[in-house]
């Protein structure tokens, strides 16, 4: 099967769009999993935890930080690469069902908005760190922890590349 240009861009929409086709998942009876990061340079250790997200429900649905909100969290010298860049390369993995972008520095209102059944963070996080998890098992969902693959950081990446410029 080809991935269609019109395809790929369907993915990527906003929150009105977003909320009418959950609601149309959801009388289908189908699991909702969502999370959320800058995913700032895609990489293997991304596309790892994605597929195991996916694999967790029927769709995946991603909260995309805005170039605003990456710069706030991570400094004046990112995101690397803009957010449009980022949605589309997110909507590109067939794992993925929805990206949609938020502005604020945490996802709690697109959260509320989705009312996952599942949760997903990476390993860095515990359950009393995600964002949104009491609203989550309020509801009924509950959260998922994913391990990360070990040796694969966007951090990391970056820094390799800082350094092999330095060295020119």
């Amino acid at each position: 099967m080809k991935l269609h240009h019109n395809t790929l861009t369907a993915k990527i929409c906003t929150w009105d769009k977003l909320r009418e086709t959950i609601d149309s998942w959801r009388q289908n009876g189908e699991t909702i999993v969502f999370t959320n990061g800058c995913f700032d340079l895609l990489h293997k250790g991304h596309v790892d935890y994605l597929n195991k997200a996916a694999d967790l429900g029927d769709h995946l649905v991603i909260g995309l930080n805005s170039d605003e909100s990456v710069s706030r969290l991570k400094g004046a010298h990112r995101p690397l690469q803009d957010e449009s860049s980022r949605e589309y390369l997110l909507a590109a993995l067939q794992c993925v069902s929805l990206v949609t972008v938020f502005e604020q520095d945490t996802p709690e209102n697109l959260i509320q908005l989705v009312q996952p059944d599942i949760l997903v963070k990476g390993g860095d996080y515990t359950r009393d760190t995600v964002v949104g998890a009491d609203y989550v098992e309020e509801l009924g969902g509950r959260i998922e922890i994913i391990p990360f693959l070990p040796g694969y950081s966007t951090s990391s990446i970056e820094q390799k590349i800082r350094k092999s410029t330095n060295n020119l």
